[in-house]
C-alpha cells in the first residue's frame, strides 16, 4: 500500500479523466452540459477539485507579424471533496453557463474556423493534472443569426472569422479577445468597399453589433475605414426590419468621405505598446455565413481548417507534456 501511494504521488497508476460534452454544444450566455468520467487508479485518492477551463485559439500582433496561442477565458469548479476508490468508475455531471461573449464557432452546421476547447483539470493530493483538451462547439444567438442572415440577404458573402487579442475601446467588452467575421461586399457596394468586418458583443440585455467597412481608395486618395454600431435586443429581431437598418448603416459608411474615429484596440502582452488599429481578419473557414456556400473553394478550405484544429490541440497537449503533467 505504501508503494501504491508512492506511485500515485509520481503520477503513475493515478486516476484518469475524460470529459464528454453533450451533443449540440452551447450558445453564448447559455448552458454547456456534459459529464466528467473518472476511473480510479491503483489506490484510493481524494479528489480535491475538478475544474473546467475554457480556452480559445487567439491571434495577436507580434512585431511585424502575428502569433497564435491558447488563451483561457473562463474557469468552473464542478466537483470536489470526495474519495475515488481504487479502480472505480464515476461520472460527474455538470452544467455551466458560457460567457455572453463566447465566440461563435458554427453557423448553419458549417465550421467557421474558430477553435475553442474545454480543458479538464483534476486536483489530487496537492497535484494538478490537466487532461485532454476537448473541442467546444458554439452556435449563434437568434439575434446574431438574424444579423448575419440580413447581411446575406443584402448580398454580402462570408470570407473568414478569427479571434483577436485586445479590447475595443468604448465598448463593454469583458473577454480578453473579440471575434471578427469578415464579409465580402454586396455587388452594389463593391466599387466602394473592400470588405465589411462584423464584431458581436453580447450581454444579458442584448447585442451590440460593430460594423467596420474597409473602403476602397479613389484616384487621388487612399482608402479609409468607416465604423458604425447597431444595438439589438435578444428578442427584437422579429419586430425590427434589421435588413433595412443594416443597409442604411452600410450605405452611410460607403458614402462617407472619411472617418477618423476607428475604435482603439489595446493589445495584451508584457511591455508591448497599445495597438490603435481597427478589427481585422486572419483565418480560413469552411463555408459561407448567412447560408452562402463557397462551393469548391469551401471544400478546399475546409481541409485546411481540420488541419489547423488538429495542430492546435496537438500543440496544446505537447506543451502540457513539456510541463511535466502533474504540477505541485
Amino acid at each position: 500500500m505504501v508503494f501504491k501511494k508512492l506511485l500515485g504521488s509520481l503520477g503513475v497508476g493515478g486516476p484518469t479523466v475524460d470529459t464528454v460534452l453533450h451533443p449540440g454544444g452551447g450558445r453564448p450566455g447559455g448552458t454547456l452540459s456534459g459529464e466528467v468520467r473518472l476511473k480510479g487508479g491503483t489506490a484510493d485518492v481524494t479528489i480535491e477539485h475538478i475544474t473546467l477551463e475554457l480556452v480559445a485559439r487567439v491571434e495577436a500582433e507580434h512585431g511585424d507579424g502575428e502569433a497564435e496561442g491558447a488563451v483561457p477565458f473562463e474557469r468552473f469548479t464542478v466537483a470536489g471533496g470526495f474519495v475515488l476508490p481504487e479502480g472505480e468508475e464515476q461520472a460527474v455531471p455538470f452544467g455551466v453557463t458560457l460567457p455572453w461573449e463566447t465566440p461563435v464557432t458554427e453557423l448553419h452546421g458549417q465550421d467557421l474556423g474558430i477553435v475553442l476547447g474545454v480543458r479538464t483539470e483534476l486536483s489530487v493530493a496537492g497535484a494538478r493534472d490537466k487532461g485532454d483538451l476537448d473541442r467546444l462547439t458554439v452556435t449563434p444567438l437568434p439575434a446574431q443569426e438574424a444579423v448575419l442572415e440580413a447581411l446575406g440577404q443584402l448580398g454580402f458573402g462570408f470570407r473568414s472569422a478569427d479571434l483577436e487579442l485586445g479590447h475595443i475601446r468604448g465598448s463593454g467588452q469583458q473577454l480578453p479577445f473579440y471575434q471578427e467575421i469578415e464579409l465580402s461586399p454586396a455587388p452594389r457596394y463593391a466599387d466602394r468597399i473592400n470588405e465589411i468586418e462584423v464584431t458581436f458583443l453580447a450581454g444579458p440585455g442584448g447585442l451590440e453589433v460593430i460594423l467596420e467597412a474597409d473602403k476602397r481608395g479613389g484616384r487621388f486618395s487612399g482608402g479609409d475605414d468607416a465604423l458604425s454600431r447597431l444595438s439589438l435586443g435578444h428578442h427584437e429581431a422579429e419586430a425590427r426590419d434589421v435588413t433595412t437598418e443594416l443597409d442604411s448603416l452600410i450605405r452611410s459608411m460607403a458614402d462617407a468621405r472619411a472617418w477618423h474615429g476607428t475604435p482603439e484596440v489595446h493589445a495584451h502582452g508584457g511591455g508591448q505598446p497599445e495597438h490603435h488599429s481597427a478589427p481585422g481578419m486572419g483565418t480560413v473557414v469552411a463555408a459561407g455565413a448567412a447560408g452562402v456556400a463557397v462551393g469548391v473553394v469551401g471544400g478546399m478550405v475546409a481541409a485546411e481548417v481540420v488541419d489547423e484544429v488538429g495542430d492546435f490541440f496537438e500543440e496544446d497537449e505537447g506543451d502540457e507534456e513539456e510541463e511535466g503533467g502533474d504540477e505541485g
